[in-house]
């Protein structure tokens, strides 16, 4: 009855932010762990799935314990985004709307175990593969959408930031890195890492090919963000947080040029991958914050109202 009355509890919005952020954090382990497991060949390292091997425990070898590892960090995601669900649900002042984003995400995260299964099944075809990664990097979207709006909750929400323009621009620099996540995801679906030592089907385009879409999708979408950046420098008195996080951005994407280009250079050692990839979760978790933020921003991350009555004449909406 005690732990029943607990979970019935109100959950403060500072309580619910640190909810958010650990899943957000846990959720990206679990892409990074995804990536592991599929760069070091393990990906069948449990096969009868959902047991590994004969046992619902893996022996103690290379390729099982790997694959083990993965899905133990998989149900801390799933547990994860269900606290911050549940949690949500107890948020005085917390939109509903929010509510089914928590809800979506946790779904998300409970969707991967059959999905998973199925790739397993399929000897890690690299359409399954790569819905696996994809609905991941959905997940993580969602969850980055419920940490800003705990810290809304939290803090107060802001006034739109820039133009309305510049804010639609945005949008589609979203859609621009999601093409880049996506031609990235088949670059590495054609690219030397199957997945695992045994026979495994690919999608039979070339390596070349697909990074040479790929390359141009990261120009296309690091040329997109200097522009908004450039115009985000406009509102830097009136958005601090948000040009800071912009820059964040920034800086990750260069980061993330520079180690595909040393990574391709070097015939894709499977270590600079995964710092690849982890990179790319990374960049997108970061555009979807910064393009969020430019429409519903955390009072945190904009200057104080007195600073903004000044320099757009207009209050601060807080909820």
């Amino acid at each position: 009855m005690k732990i029943r009355a607990r979970l019935r509890e109100p959950v403060s919005p500072r309580r619910f932010l640190q909810f958010a952020v650990a899943a957000v954090v846990i959720l990206g382990l679990v892409v990074t762990s995804g990536a592991f497991v599929r760069l070091t060949g393990s990906g069948l390292g449990c096969d009868n799935w959902p047991r590994c091997g004969s046992t619902p425990f893996p022996a103690l070898s290379y390729h099982p314990m790997i694959e083990f590892g993965n899905r133990v960090i998989a149900v801390c995601g799933i547990l994860a985004s269900l606290a911050t669900w549940h949690a949500s649900r107890r948020v005085a002042g917390l939109p509903r709307w929010v509510v089914w984003v928590a809800l979506t995400a946790f779904l998300g995260t409970v969707a991967q175990i059959p999905l998973g299964g199925i790739t397993v099944i399929l000897d890690l075809h690299p359409l399954a593969v790569m819905s696996h990664f994809l609905l991941a990097l959905v997940v993580v979207a969602l969850s980055v959408v419920v940490v800003f709006e705990a810290w809304s909750c939290a803090s107060g929400l802001g006034a739109p930031v820039a133009p309305r323009w510049l804010r639609l621009v945005a949008l589609v620099g979203l859609v621009a890195c999601a093409t880049m996540v996506v031609t990235g995801a088949i670059a590495t679906a054609s690219g030397p890492h199957p997945g695992a030592d045994q026979d495994v089907h690919r999608l039979g385009l070339g390596i070349r090919d697909t990074v040479y879409v790929h390359v141009r999708a990261t120009a296309v979408f690091g040329i997109g963000l200097l522009l908004v950046g450039w115009q985000l420098l406009r509102a830097r008195r009136e958005a601090p947080g948000v040009v800071r996080l912009a820059l964040v951005l920034l800086g990750v994407l260069l980061t993330q040029m520079l180690v595909g280009e040393i990574q391709y250079r070097n015939a894709l050692p499977w270590g600079l991958v995964l710092v690849h990839v982890t990179l790319a979760a990374t960049i997108w978790a970061a555009t979807v914050g910064v393009v969020y933020t430019l429409w519903r921003p955390p009072l945190a991350l904009v200057a104080p109202a007195a600073e903004r009555v000044e320099s757009l004449g207009e209050p601060l909406r807080t909820r």
